[in-house]
């Protein structure tokens, strides 16, 4: 008897040595080989015939080797490229998402918010001992079926050219 008590302390022990922060967590085992998405391609170094003709380097600013791929595929396609460095097509979208104010704090409020509703739904005490994943359990209350509303769009008379009827 006195040997069980040991070993469940023994347990409880190890369980209260882990660093997990006890809120959901989607877990992800890192894969063998590299990451294709921390490898950008970018053009190939050229000292310029005039060096005074390089930008003055700015933090978070633009480099000549960066890629640029909208400007890439105007060019592979025949197209002006000098019509993309025009003023930014994202101006009037921002004006309009924008037009009735902005909050500044918005994403450490979510955050806050977000993390309150993951302590509130950490799962039950078995999910948790055992490493249970609850995420999407916790938010399928939140999620949208896209089939169901689909179908309402369909029959509200919505024209739904990106998804075809099936034959």
């Amino acid at each position: 008897m006195l040997h069980r008590f040991l070993f469940l302390g023994l347990i409880l022990s190890l369980a209260a040595c882990s660093d997990d922060d006890g809120l959901l967590n989607i877990k992800q085992e890192p894969g063998e080989g590299p990451d294709e998405f921390a490898v950008l391609p970018t053009k190939p170094l050229t000292i310029p015939e005039d060096v005074a003709s390089l930008p003055a380097p700015t933090p978070g600013g633009s480099n000549i080797t960066d890629p640029t791929p909208e400007f890439d595929v105007a060019a592979a396609l025949g197209g002006n490229a000098g019509v993309l460095s025009r003023a930014s097509n994202d101006g009037a979208l921002l004006a309009h998402t924008g037009r009735f104010g902005v909050n500044p704090q918005i994403r450490p409020e979510l955050a806050a918010t977000d993390a309150e509703f993951r302590r509130n739904n950490r799962g039950l005490f078995l999910e948790r001992l055992f490493d249970v994943n609850v995420y999407f359990q916790a938010y399928d209350f939140m999620s949208l079926d896209q089939y169901g509303e689909l179908d309402r769009l369909r029959r509200a008379g919505v024209r739904t050219p990106a998804v075809p009827p099936e034959q």
